[in-house]
């Protein structure tokens, strides 16, 4: 059965994140983050990050911001926190750009992909919107929440 990993860094230590990519099994770190270059994103920060994943633990990294909101729905989300109007302009997207065919091209290369965001849990992130997206196109995939 195919699994798909969820995962954000704020609030974790790069050991606390690390040790749970590890436990997970992780072999690839999707980041869908939109912008991923702000001095915020700390460890995460794009290019920093894929030579520590890489060169440090051996997991792959890959930036897919094509899972990402569009600027307007994530900076109208950040204003009004308003998650029930975030899902309903954010599951068009996911139609829109097709994102079941991303998941496909994931999937082919690595055998236990993790999806990257800065929330905390995944309950009001778009992680967990992309990974239940998916599981729609196909329901064997199973989703942990990392």
């Amino acid at each position: 059965m195919p699994t798909i990993c969820t995962i954000g860094f704020r609030r974790k230590s790069l050991e606390e994140f690390i040790g749970l990519l590890r436990e997970a099994g992780v072999d690839a770190v999707i980041d869908i983050r939109l912008r991923n270059t702000s001095q915020l994103a700390g460890y995460t920060k794009r290019a920093d990050f894929d030579f520590l994943l890489r060169e440090g633990f051996d997991i792959a990294y890959e930036h897919r911001p094509e899972l990402a909101p569009t600027p307007e729905i994530l900076d109208t989300y950040r204003d009004d926190k308003d998650w029930v109007t975030y899902e309903r302009q954010f599951g068009p997207l996911m139609v829109e750009r097709q994102m079941e065919h991303v998941a496909d091209e994931i999937f082919a290369r690595y055998e236990r992909p993790c999806l990257l965001c800065s929330e905390i849990t995944a309950d009001k992130c778009h992680r967990r919107l992309v990974a239940e997206y998916w599981q729609k196109h196909e329901p064997t995939l199973e989703i942990v929440h990392v």
